[in-house]
């Protein structure tokens, strides 16, 4: 399988993740789904990905220069998109999970969850201050 193929696939598995979390966020298996299950498929995937680059590819993380050098590797750079989904994923389960323990209604968290799911901390920002 090549990076673009890899790319596709887990983007695919993140958004019914996604969409399953924002309607049924309450239901065991979609917390084992979007809370367990995916984000360790997406930890092997990095691990792999990661153990199979180290050391063949140019870059480093001491500067913005370094980290560039990285992600011109395509496997390096899915190997970054993965870690995003998988965190901001396991953020998206704490909103979640915090807004149930909060007695938040969950459809003020849906667009928290929304924005999660495309920008990461702007989502949790505006779950912050929902909540």
């Amino acid at each position: 399988m090549n990076p673009s193929a890899i790319f596709s696939l887990v983007n695919g598995i993140a958004l019914i993740a996604w969409l399953a979390l924002m309607v049924r966020p309450r239901h065991a298996w979609v917390t084992r789904l979007a809370g367990w299950i995916v984000p360790m498929v997406f930890a092997l995937v990095y691990a792999v990905i990661i153990a199979l680059r180290i050391g063949r590819v140019e870059g480093d993380f001491s500067s913005l220069a370094g980290v560039a050098a990285l992600f011109r590797d395509p496997w390096v750079l899915l190997a970054g998109w993965v870690h995003y989904l998988a965190f901001d994923l396991l953020t998206g389960v704490w909103e979640t999970k915090d807004a149930a323990m909060r007695n938040i209604p969950h459809l003020r968290v849906v667009p928290c969850l929304i924005l999660t799911f495309l920008f990461g901390p702007v989502g949790w920002l505006l779950y912050v201050l929902v909540r």
